[in-house]
């Protein structure tokens, strides 16, 4: 498994993954981080963007903050969102995401600093 930027190629697949996680992005958003460096994904193969890359999971920036990340149902629990997030901050400065109560436990492993939203079970985090 490689995590490498998303081109424009990967858009489907990519879309495919975090529709398939239930997330509410829609494809101009993703598009526009495949053209400015914030959409990753994470694939199978040599990752070098040939015909033998599997999508497994995706993430899409939106200047510092994570407005999706997803792995495919079955590749879950096998770092790849652990590996999606470390390449995004390799690219920026801190990292922050509103995200809900059942995936608290990933950001907290990941040592993002929580804290409760106002909307109930929402929460956002911040790492640098």
């Amino acid at each position: 498994m490689r995590v490498r930027e998303a081109t424009e190629g990967d858009l489907p697949a990519a879309m495919n993954v975090l529709d398939g996680a239930a997330l509410e992005i829609d494809v101009t958003t993703v598009r526009a981080g495949i053209a400015g460096d914030g959409t990753l994904v994470a694939v199978s193969g040599d990752g070098a963007g040939t015909e033998n890359d599997r999508v497994l999971g995706a993430l899409v920036l939106d200047g510092d903050r994570v407005a999706a990340v997803a792995v495919r149902r079955r590749r879950r629990g096998q770092g790849i969102g652990t590996a999606l997030i470390e390449a995004a901050l390799d690219r920026r400065d801190r990292l922050t995401a509103d995200f809900d109560a059942d995936v608290r436990p990933f950001y907290e492993r990941l040592e993002f600093d929580v804290t409760p939203l106002a909307e109930p079970d929402r929460f956002r985090g911040e790492r640098a």
